[in-house]
C-alpha cells in the first residue's frame, strides 16, 4: 500500500498537517469528524448512546442528528479506531480524488451509500454504520483496481478485489463474531459499482445512479451548467 503521508503540501506545515489538507474536501472532514467524535466521547463530552442510529429515536423523537452521528463513531480512541480511520481516508480519498476531486459527484456516492445503509439498518440490527460505510467504498476501489497488488499487514500478499474479503476475515478472527456491518457494505458497494461500471457498457453508457443536476447545482455552482466528471 502507498504510504498514509503522501508527497507535496506546503512548506512549514508539521506532516500530520500536511497529510491533512492534501485530502480532497469530502474526505478530509470526514476523517476530522470521525476522529473528533471519538474525542469528544473519550472526553465525556458525548457518549454512544447519543450517537447510534435508532428508527425510533430520529422519527419518533426527532433525533435527526442520528443519522449523521451513526457514521461518524467507530469506537473508543485506541489502535483500532486508527486502523478504521487508515482505511476510511485511504480508500474514500483515493475515489475522490479519481472523481477528479469532484465534491458533487463523490457527496452523491457518500449519500447513496448512507442512505441504503439506513434502509438496512433496522433489518440487521446495526447502530453504527461508519464501518459498513467505508466497506462500501474498499469494496467500489478494490473493484475497479482489479490489477493492483497490496500486501496486509506485511505478511499476505493479493490482488485489489480479496481487500473486502481479507478485511472480513480479520475482523472475524479479531472480534469473534460474523461482520455484519463489512458485509452490508459490501452489497450495497455491488450494488453503485454494477450500476455504474457494468450496466452502462450493456445499456449504451446509461448511468441511472449518477446525481441529478440540482444536486452538481448545489455542491458545485460553476459546474452545474456543464459536464462535471464521472465517479471513476
Amino acid at each position: 500500500m502507498a504510504a498514509i503521508w503522501g508527497n507535496g503540501g506546503q512548506a512549514g506545515q508539521f506532516p500530520l498537517e500536511q497529510w491533512f489538507y492534501e485530502m480532497p474536501p469530502v474526505t478530509r472532514w470526514w476523517t476530522a469528524a470521525t476522529v473528533a467524535t471519538s474525542v469528544l466521547v473519550q472526553c465525556h463530552v458525548l457518549t454512544p448512546f447519543q450517537l447510534f442510529y435508532s428508527f425510533r429515536a430520529v422519527y419518533v423523537k426527532s433525533q435527526y442528528w442520528r443519522l449523521l452521528t451513526t457514521f461518524l463513531y467507530f469506537g473508543p480512541l485506541n489502535l483500532d479506531l486508527l486502523f478504521h480511520v487508515f482505511f476510511l481516508q485511504r480508500y474514500s480519498r483515493l475515489l475522490e480524488e479519481s472523481s477528479g476531486r469532484s465534491p458533487a459527484h463523490f457527496s452523491w456516492l457518500l449519500f447513496y451509500a448512507m442512505a441504503s445503509l439506513l434502509l438496512l439498518s433496522p433489518f440487521l440490527s446495526l447502530p453504527f454504520l461508519g464501518t459498513a460505510l467505508s466497506s462500501s467504498l474498499v469494496y467500489i476501489w478494490s473493484r475497479r483496481n482489479p490489477d493492483t497488488r497490496l500486501s496486509f499487514l506485511g505478511m499476505l500478499v493479493f490482488s485489489a478485489p480479496y481487500l473486502p474479503w481479507v478485511l472480513m476475515a480479520f475482523s472475524l478472527v479479531v472480534h469473534g463474531i460474523v461482520p455484519k456491518d463489512e458485509i452490508c457494505g459490501v452489497v450495497v458497494g455491488h450494488v453503485w459499482y454494477f450500476f455504474n461500471d457494468v450496466y452502462p457498457s450493456l445499456h449504451g453508457g446509461h448511468r441511472p445512479l449518477d446525481p441529478p443536476s440540482w444536486w452538481v447545482r448545489l455542491f458545485e455552482p460553476a459546474a452545474g451548467e456543464g459536464n462535471p466528471a464521472e465517479i471513476r
